[in-house]
């Protein structure tokens, strides 16, 4: 397969677990919905991470892309404003910590050099990266005040649904039979 295709597959992919999760967060973990794109347990945040960890590059770019299309048809369609900056910085964090994960750790595509604390280490740093990010823009560009709690909110699903996601994928991973 030419790198162009596996490129392209991985961004196709990428876009697609994206989805699914969200998905089953709605129909699974709506009831746990903070406020409009922040939920106590945030399936899709393990997925921004673990297919940036995975897919490098051809991740972020699928992720970019799932972003911009539930950000603009979905969560806000009448803010193109904020569905625009939402989908860069839904990418910005899990690129982020994918590139201090591949200079700390060595990181390879099987995710199978990282141990455990590794991957909480990433979790952590991701999940309190992305809502930094969106509350930063809420603060300084659309004038919010009192966003403690939502940050909390946010840092709590986010992280939730990281571990979930990427322990679920690392024990798949680890199981698989290798080549």
């Amino acid at each position: 397969m030419s790198q162009l295709k596996l490129n392209l597959s991985m961004a196709a992919a990428t876009v697609i677990l994206f989805l699914l999760a969200l998905a089953a967060n709605e129909l699974l973990l709506s009831r746990l919905e903070f406020a409009v794109g922040v939920n106590w347990i945030y399936l899709p945040a393990g997925v921004r991470l673990l297919c940036t960890l995975l897919f490098a590059e051809a991740g972020a770019v699928g992720l970019l892309a799932a972003s911009w299309l539930v950000s603009f048809f979905y969560f806000f369609p009448h803010d193109p404003l904020r569905a625009f900056v939402g989908g860069i910085l839904a990418t910005v964090a899990p690129y982020g910590v994918y590139r201090i994960a591949r200079h700390a750790y060595g990181l390879q595509a099987s995710l199978t050099n990282l141990t455990s604390m590794n991957l909480l280490q990433c979790a952590l740093m991701f999940s309190i990266a992305s809502p930094a990010l969106h509350h930063m823009w809420f603060a300084f560009y659309e004038h919010k005040a009192n966003l403690g709690s939502s940050f909390v909110a946010m840092v709590t699903g986010d992280l939730s649904g990281t571990l979930i996601v990427l322990y679920a994928a690392r024990f798949v991973l680890l199981r698989a039979p290798r080549a």
